[in-house]
């Protein structure tokens, strides 16, 4: 992952300004940076958005292709995630970047192994033979800080942006079964990203704990907890990283923090998202390949 150095007077400043609830940039410990967020920026996919948070620039494209649903879950589709960090930094290439991004992809494994982050079963077209496979591809193009952040809200609005064609299963008298896929772009169905959880991280910088944490702050920060939130406030996951330790009572702390920020984010993230669906094609395209 991508870091600074920092001399000790930096960390010790950056250290001392958390605990009295001023960060370097003037927020307080629970504030996110100003976060921008497009739908619809890459033509070739199903689906797709680019979200940059602070310095942090991530690309999610999703494309809906037809496969065999698993053994374990034959009337649900499935999805697929592919993280690639190559094109951040040159530190980022080769094995660290093949590393973080498995860590990553991982991570998102284990967010969306909710049952019921997305309603799998309306990707199933014909039970045992055919469903709907979502490839979810997360293109890191620049770390600021704090990009698992970055990367959940990528996707949860990648998935909001996400179109599949309707599908019809035709049955001849002999049996044999015939697929007709619509060719009418706008005769498709839309997943209900309703579910869909948030990653907030909460990094501890001395006795407090910050969200959306910048480079500097992570490189003052020993342990971090990723917690995956709905819009509801339900915890779906969480994930300790780092080589510090948290003690139990910070930890339920951070908790509680998660999901107030959580649920913030995801209402913040939502009027975004209906804003910009509300302007329908005549929204002017500013982010990438716009």
């Amino acid at each position: 992952m991508a870091s600074v150095v920092l001399s000790e007077a930096e960390k010790l400043y950056i250290v001392h300004g958390v605990q009295e609830d001023l960060r370097v940039d003037g927020r307080g410990c629970e504030d996110y940076r100003c976060a921008e967020v497009e739908t619809d920026v890459v033509s070739n996919t199903s689906g797709s958005a680019r979200v940059k948070l602070g310095e942090t620039d991530i690309l999610v494209g999703i494309k809906a292709e037809m496969g065999t649903p698993k053994l374990e879950k034959p009337d649900e589709g499935f999805l697929e995630f592919f993280v690639d960090c190559s094109s951040n930094s040159p530190e980022l290439e080769g094995r660290g970047g093949e590393e973080l991004g498995t860590d990553i992809a991982n991570t998102l494994y284990r967010v969306f192994s909710c049952e019921n982050s997305v309603d799998l079963k309306s990707l199933c077209i014909n039970p045992k033979e055919h469903c709907w496979v979502l490839y979810v591809d997360v293109l890191l193009l620049e770390c600021g800080g704090n990009i698992f952040d970055a990367i959940s809200i990528a996707v949860k609005a990648a998935l909001f942006n996400t179109r599949i064609p309707k599908v019809h299963v035709l049955e001849d008298e002999e049996g044999t079964k015939e697929i007709d896929l619509s060719d009418d772009p706008y005769d498709c169905i839309r997943l209900n990203v309703d579910e869909v959880p948030c990653i907030v991280t909460l990094s501890k910088i001395g006795y407090r704990h910050v969200v959306d944490a910048t480079l500097q702050e992570e490189a003052c920060s020993l342990a971090s907890l990723l917690i995956s939130v709905t819009s509801k406030g339900a915890i779906t996951s969480m994930k300790k990283v780092g080589k510090g330790s948290l003690d139990p009572e910070s930890i339920f702390e951070m908790m509680e923090t998660g999901q107030r920020v959580g649920k913030s984010l995801h209402i913040a993230l939502q009027k975004i998202l209906d804003e910009e669906e509300s302007l329908g094609m005549s929204r002017p395209k500013v982010g990438f390949l716009g």
